[in-house]
């Protein structure tokens, strides 16, 4: 039986520019290609989780103007349940991003209708409460995040939180957290620390009881407080975008432990769905499907 996962988070129609390399300030650089497709994290997250497996419920905001439609028919055509999705009079979510020829990006969001996914539904808070594992990032209010995360630990479900982008975190909300996702950037923002340094990660499991520290093109490292620290190795494969390599871990995570996977290997797991993603171009149309992930799960060759 596939595992419920639900996606609380953002909807965006991402503008991406490929050029040769990524403007300076003030500078303007000729680009190679341009492609428009639906993105934001949230949404990534959830086509991620439903491509890899999981019977998945996206809980967001999008607007009322085209893209807003565009959003809602990826995420429905990719499988996710879309039924509890708000419409907010308004735009949609919106992510500028700029991807140089080395498969670097920089991104620049405005929110729109994802400002407005705020004050859970007793519907939505059932519906986490009901899952198996619930997903939540920091592109809604962070109010929004706590009162999901509350809602899933209050239900039982394993609680996920991929702190990204880097915000300030309300008293408390960390107390939620059975799984933190980070990156290095995102873990410094939270402890203070360089997580390279040996407090680094002991800083972290003081705040929540496992980590995934993601390290690009280095794969993963793994934590717990049970003792156990395992970098695991990403997959060699030649890099064309990396823009939603990891959103496509992150949703193919939460869908391995739903699965009752030991972390170490859902993380494993993980790493060849970010794999499969940065050979293509985009972010959810980029999100590797599951046979996709378990050929190059099963290659061996990370």
């Amino acid at each position: 039986m596939a595992p419920r996962v639900v996606v609380a988070g953002s909807a965006n129609m991402d503008l991406v520019g490929l050029a040769p390399a990524l403007p300076r300030p003030g500078e303007t650089v000729l680009g190679d290609d341009f492609v428009m497709a639906p993105g934001g994290k949230g949404s990534n997250q959830a086509i991620a989780a439903a491509r890899a497996g999981g019977a998945t419920t996206f809980l967001g905001a999008i607007g009322s103007d085209a893209f807003g439609v565009t959003l809602g028919a990826r995420l429905a055509a990719a499988g996710v349940d879309t039924g509890r999705v708000r419409t907010s009079y308004g735009a949609s979510g919106v992510a500028v991003i700029m991807v140089d020829r080395a498969g670097e990006n920089s991104i620049l969001v405005s929110p729109g209708a994802n400002r407005t996914f705020t004050g859970l539904t007793t519907d939505e808070q059932s519906v986490i409460a009901a899952a198996d594992v619930l997903l939540c990032q920091q592109e809604i209010p962070m109010e929004t995040v706590h009162a999901a995360l509350r809602a899933g630990r209050a239900g039982g479900t394993r609680t996920i939180l991929n702190a990204a982008p880097a915000r300030d975190l309300p008293a408390g909300l960390l107390d939620e957290v059975d799984l933190l996702v980070v990156n290095e950037i995102e873990a410094r923002a939270i402890t203070g620390t360089e997580v390279h340094d040996p407090a680094g990660m002991a800083a972290l499991l003081a705040l929540v009881p496992r980590v995934v520290l993601t390290l690009s093109g280095s794969g993963a490292r793994f934590a717990d407080r049970d003792g156990r620290d395992v970098h695991v190795p990403a997959f060699a494969v030649e890099v064309t975008d990396t823009t939603a390599a990891g959103d496509a871990f992150t949703g193919a995570l939460a869908v391995a432990w739903g699965e009752g996977r030991d972390l170490v290997d859902a993380v494993r797991w993980a790493n060849a769905a970010g794999a499969a993603c940065v050979q293509r171009v985009g972010a959810s149309t980029a999100l590797p499907e599951r046979d996709e992930i378990d050929r190059l799960y099963a290659s061996g060759a990370s």
